[in-house]
């Protein structure tokens, strides 16, 4: 069970997981409450908070794959019960978890007969398989089979297109979506005039990532989304006070951050990944424990959260400091 507690004005919202659990491999379940909201602060959240997660959470797929012994999509080949489609819907079915960034490339290469698996999948380091047990074809015979794959991250759906084959190389229509379904309930109590609610979320993931790390994701990228509006204001603010520089609270290294955007403006901070600033592994492990990926997370962090850190020191931050500057 997991409580968290934000001061807001008098009031104390307060949320926790009332229920978890792990019906198989590919699939994940979880109850969530917030309270105490306003009256219609639980629609709104509710109905944001349910297009987030289905919408604005990256998930990771294979895309496209490519064999020479394969003249087409819907062609047979001998000594594999499967068809060539068949095989792709296979491969679409297959659930992955990864910190991608960009695209990886995988490969199959099994010698029949036999039954090839997920597990059969060579995959870069960066990824996993969920679930290893799907079954992608059937070798009758003593053939060798190698297919080369793409493995990319993304968010929504990618559909394959008619001008999308080349080189014996075949897209496969791709759901980057993990939360499967999500849903949001409200339970109202107090006075007429003092009307509180409580909202319940329920979220089932396809096993890539938790329903807690799904909420974490859907909140963080939907108030990425509301950043731009508040960058307005802080520019503003400068300007009106070039001779006393106030750090504002909303803005963590807000002054490294200013600097960032006068060398780069059109950097989006939200896909350069920590991965990227070749941290001591230490520095770089406990970044990773509490959830921050990339460039935005870290960002957000104020010096007095990173020293909170269990065995985070004021020398790490120092470094941090030091190759952001660099970078």
């Amino acid at each position: 069970m997991v409580r968290e507690k934000v001061k807001v004005s008098t009031r104390t919202l307060q949320w926790k997981c009332v229920e978890s659990r792990r019906d198989s491999k590919r699939l994940y379940y979880g109850r969530f409450i917030l309270s105490p909201l306003k009256k219609g602060q639980a629609d709104t959240i509710g109905i944001a908070m349910r297009r987030a997660l289905l919408g604005e959470i990256e998930g990771t797929c294979i895309t496209r794959a490519k064999s020479e012994n394969i003249p087409h999509e819907y062609s047979s080949i001998i000594g594999i019960q499967e068809s060539v489609h068949e095989i792709l819907m296979n491969l679409k079915e297959i659930v992955l978890r990864s910190n991608l960034y960009g695209t990886r490339d995988a490969f199959i290469c099994v010698q029949g007969p036999g039954y090839i698996t997920a597990r059969d999948i060579i995959l870069p380091p960066s990824v996993e398989i969920v679930d290893n047990t799907q079954h992608i074809a059937s070798l009758t015979e003593p053939i060798d089979l190698c297919i080369g794959l793409q493995i990319e991250r993304n968010r929504g759906y990618s559909l394959k297109m008619p001008n999308n084959f080349k080189d014996r190389s075949y897209p496969i229509d791709a759901v980057f979506m993990p939360v499967q379904n999500a849903n949001h309930s409200i339970h109202s109590y107090g006075t007429e005039n003092e009307k509180q609610e409580i909202l319940f979320l329920e979220i089932w993931t396809n096993g890539s990532l938790t329903p807690k790390e799904a909420l974490y994701e859907a909140s963080r990228n939907l108030i990425n989304l509301f950043i731009p509006f508040l960058h307005v204001e802080e520019e503003t603010f400068y300007l009106e006070n070039n001779q006393n520089k106030v750090t504002l609270p909303l803005f963590p290294f807000l002054d490294i951050l200013a600097k960032l955007r006068k060398k780069k403006k059109e950097i989006t901070f939200q896909y350069i990944f920590i991965d990227q600033f070749e941290l001591p592994p230490r520095i770089y492990n406990c970044l990773k424990r509490y959830n921050i990926h990339t460039l935005l997370d870290l960002l957000n962090m104020s010096q007095e959260d990173l020293m909170k850190m269990k065995d985070f020191h004021m020398e790490d931050l120092k470094k941090i400091l030091g190759i952001l500057e660099k970078k």
